[in-house]
């Protein structure tokens, strides 16, 4: 068993990134810029949100967060919103997920002007991506694939195993490893698929991101697999009642014995997320997507 290194990949690409942005600042005059909303006080959304600003520092970038109540309404974020979309100053955006329920996710996505939407949600970069076309990919899968190349776990002809359907991992990343380039053969699976642990089974790589903690076991997993973990659920600590500790959507210490690969939780696959914001935000100052 290899342990993925989520973290130290990360550091590597910020050292190369934080060199082209030195390189483009003196070309330009000018840093990529990243801005971020963030509505409530939700710790996990701080917490998130407050790794993305240390990255943009760490390589360079402008950040700028932008703080809303829990009580703001859809139509004052909604403005919110439009104010970066006008902003020449700001390269990308994104709004920190979950929002209140009185906010309509769907409704702030289509809001946001897809030349911006770094996180790669809006309908025109997803809608890209399925047929090929340069595109923002969303943040997660994209850290996925730089992982995977990083590692050199080809999938080409490989049966890929994704479980989860989300709009944010689960259903791009089974499109984007189906791809012309990427060459996988995809299964997407989820919660009401029957049979699950026939199809996990079969899996050369398995993708996990169902949001639910330990989901997957020893019996699930094919001998010599490469297990990637996207979960990452607070539960409390076996050792402490009064602690909690992170785990992932994978039991870890029973599946990786039998893993060719496998990410850890925490260290895994979340570091590679705010690379692959990053690394998109970078794209949308130098115009590489949309000129």
């Amino acid at each position: 068993m290899k342990m993925i290194d989520g973290r130290a990949v990360a550091e590597e690409l910020k050292n190369v990134l934080k060199q082209q942005v030195q390189e483009y600042e003196k070309n330009s005059g000018r840093v990529p810029h990243l801005a971020a909303i963030l509505v409530g006080n939700h710790p996990a959304s701080q917490a998130y949100v407050g790794n993305k600003v240390r990255a943009c520092e760490q390589v360079g970038f402008r950040s700028t967060l932008i703080r809303l109540p829990e009580t703001v309404s859809e139509e004052e974020l909604l403005l919110e919103i439009e104010k970066l979309n006008a902003d020449p100053e700001v390269d990308g955006f994104i709004v920190q997920l979950p929002l209140p329920a009185h906010i309509s996710e769907v409704n702030v996505t289509l809001q946001i002007d897809y030349r911006k939407d770094v996180d790669g949600f809006h309908p025109v970069n997803f809608g890209r991506m399925a047929q090929g076309l340069p595109c923002f990919l969303p943040a997660t899968p994209y850290g996925i694939t730089m992982l995977l190349d990083r590692y050199h776990i080809s999938t080409g002809g490989k049966h890929v195993v994704v479980l989860g359907r989300s709009n944010i991992v689960g259903t791009p990343i089974s499109l984007l490893l189906s791809r012309k380039g990427m060459d996988a053969t995809v299964t997407l699976t989820h919660s009401r698929t029957k049979n699950l642990d026939e199809y996990l089974s079969k899996a050369d790589i398995l993708i996990v991101a169902i949001g639910i903690p330990n989901f997957v076991n020893e019996r699930m997993v094919k001998e010599g697999a490469v297990v990637i973990d996207v979960g990452i659920n607070r539960v409390p600590d076996p050792k402490d009642d009064q602690k909690s500790i992170l785990v992932g959507d994978v039991d870890y210490h029973e599946v990786k014995d039998k893993c060719s690969y496998i990410t850890p939780v925490p260290g895994g696959v979340g570091p590679m997320t705010v690379m692959g914001l990053l690394m998109n935000t970078f794209k949308a100052a130098t115009r590489q997507i949309y000129p």
